[in-house]
């Protein structure tokens, strides 16, 4: 099984990875973000990396997934391929952050991968508003992230809205503007009722009411 947290910057997709492997026994993989060899150099000057940045998180996700997929195991992954490609790359060209020779590249790359792969079982959004992906960003104090643009975590935001909007596959959308599964117990036990609901009963697309 393939489970796989999807969000925008801040929204808690490491923690809730965490907590769900831990509840679950499921393996989790997370984004590689302290190993990564061009994150601080893009958030210095993301015009110049973000071609390179993209490129190394596409190739790290499609190594994860075909793992995955070879490996049988109950996998909890945090954040996802379509993520990459659907919203921070157009993102970052949309911007004027990634030239459009640099992002036919990259499109054209994606295409091919695309291929390759297949949904996630179960997809978990956290939705965030900006305010709240601002606090928590300065809640965990990571020094490359400080100079992170507003108009770039909106436009992240925008995209997200949208990729979920014509998801495909199984999902299940958590408010964490109020959903404080971290802060919790009810919370992390509203998140994991929907799961077991989803998993165990084939339930339609789940979305939270809070």
């Amino acid at each position: 099984m393939h489970i796989a947290v999807a969000g925008n910057i801040g929204s808690g997709k490491t923690t809730l990875t965490g907590l769900l492997a831990g509840h679950y026994g499921w393996e989790p993989h997370y984004e590689s973000v302290d190993f990564n060899p061009y994150l601080v150099d893009f958030y210095n000057d993301m015009r110049k990396w973000s071609f390179n940045l993209q490129v190394y998180f596409l190739n790290k996700r499609l190594q994860d997934i075909v793992e995955f997929q070879d490996s049988g195991r109950n996998v909890i992954q945090d954040r996802t391929i379509y993520e990459d490609a659907m919203i921070f790359a157009p993102n970052l060209h949309d911007m004027g952050l990634m030239d459009s020779r640099d992002f036919d590249n990259y499109s054209s790359l994606f295409s091919l991968m695309q291929r390759m792969v297949r949904y996630p079982d179960l997809l978990i959004y956290l939705r965030s508003s900006i305010p709240n992906l601002v606090e928590q960003i300065r809640k965990r104090g990571r020094g490359y992230e400080s100079s992170i643009r507003i108009d770039y975590l909106s436009g992240l935001n925008d995209r997200y809205e949208q990729w979920i909007t014509d998801y495909k596959g199984v999902l299940l959308i958590v408010d964490v503007d109020t959903c404080r599964f971290e802060e919790r117990k009810e919370d992390f036990k509203y998140i994991t009722d929907r799961i077991d609901a989803q998993i165990f009963i084939d339930s339609p697309t789940l979305t939270s009411p809070r």
